[in-house]
Parts: C-alpha cells; structure tokens; sequence
C-alpha cells in the first residue's frame, strides 16, 4: 500500500498541467540547457544575485541581450515575459554575511549553485556567464561574454539585475542616507562621500576595500580574491 506521504506527492502531480507531468517525466532524456549569471559582484553593499534560465524553443522572446545594454523599461518587461514563457528559472543570492565569510567569487558561485539548483527541472547542461563554473551535479561549461551571445545567459542576466535592482530600492527605503536607488551600491562618488558621512550600515560588505576603511577593520583572509579589486 502506498504510503500517505507518496499519495500526497501523486495528487499534487496530478494537478499540474499535461505539459508539465510530461516534461518531469521526461526530463531526463531531454536535452535541458540552462543559462546561467550573476548581478551584484561589485558594489559595496547587498547580497549577490545569481539567476539559472532554461528557454523554451516553442516560445522564443524577442530581445533578449546582455541586461547591461538594455535599459530598466525594456529588462522589467522582458523580465516579466522570461518568467512566463521559461521552462523553468529561479533566482537566488549569496548573502552578505557569506560574501564575508566565503569572499565575493565564492560567494557568487554559491548563489549560482543555488539557483540551478532551484530550478524545476534538471537541467542536462549548464552554461555560465564568465570564466568560471560553480560546483554542480551536471556538466557546466564557462562561455566569456555569453550574456551577449546565449539567449539562456542573457535571460538569466536580466532576471539577476531587476532583482538586485528591486533589493536596492529596498535598502534605499531601509537606509536611504547612502542613496541605493540612485547608485545601486557601486562606489561612486556619491556613496563613497555616504560612507565617510554615515559609516558602514549593516548592508555593506566589510570585506571590501572602501568598506573595510570606513570600519577601520583588519582585512578578513580571503581566499580567492578581495572584494576590493571585483
């Protein structure tokens, strides 16, 4: 006899559309190609944000490119039409705290190993934008500039940058003496002046450089690379 616990699983399987029990049931034997980016390695303040995207080639979207090209009217938008037309995405971060801990390399692989590993169906391959790869269950491949040449890519990078985006309009509300909304945390003048004017707030990462000078702290040991120089 079936256990309550599995009886449970199959109903709430049932209830999915055809579509989706028969690409979780074949998901193995597909193909799945997941893109996979990151926002948020250089500012000062803020968790890093990561995205994993798996398109679907029956519902192609126009426009996609590198979120940096694209202005914030047209990435809010194709940000929208990403979540509905994708196969499967998810979005994930790597907190402050790790960033500290882990540095900010480690910490945005983590939170790209975290957003692949959020998505509903299980990618076959993974391509991430840059030169390195995070630690996953599935062949990963490195592709420089592949936000401006893979469409995955691009569509994870623009879901990376309206979320980090959105979180520093809330750290704005939060603190709003350091001008997030304005800046998003990079070290522009403006914030920099913030920093020597009000300190270091809660959000910021202590581990980088101009950070690290305002608190008047000893360096943390980093292994892999300071914050300071992303």
């Amino acid at each position: 006899m079936p256990s309550r616990r599995s009886s449970a699983a199959e109903r709430r399987a049932a209830t999915l559309p055809r579509r989706w029990r028969a690409l979780l049931a074949r998901q193995d034997c597909l193909d799945l190609v997941a893109g996979v980016d990151e926002a948020g390695r250089g500012p000062l303040a803020g968790p890093v944000v990561a995205a994993a995207v798996i398109l679907d080639e029956l519902q192609p979207i126009a426009g996609l490119a590198d979120s940096k090209r694209l202005g914030p009217v047209t990435r809010e938008r194709l940000f929208d039409e990403i979540r509905a037309k994708a196969l499967a995405c998810c979005i994930a971060e790597a907190s402050v705290d790790e960033i500290d801990r882990l540095n900010i390399l480690n910490a945005t692989l983590l939170a790209m190993q975290r957003a692949v590993q959020g998505l509903r169906l299980l990618p076959r391959r993974v391509l991430v934008d840059g030169n390195r790869t995070p630690a996953l269950a599935m062949p990963a491949q490195a592709v420089v500039k592949g936000d401006a040449t893979v469409a995955a890519i691009s569509a994870a990078s623009i879901l990376a940058k309206v979320h980090r985006d959105r979180l520093c309009l809330a750290l704005d509300a939060a603190h709003p003496q350091y001008g997030f909304a304005v800046h998003k945390g990079y070290p522009t003048p403006e914030h920099l002046a913030a920093l020597r004017a009000h300190g270091a707030s809660p959000v910021h990462r202590r581990s980088f450089a101009p950070v690290r000078a305002v608190c008047g702290g000893p360096l943390l040991a980093l292994a892999g690379g300071d914050g300071a120089t992303t």
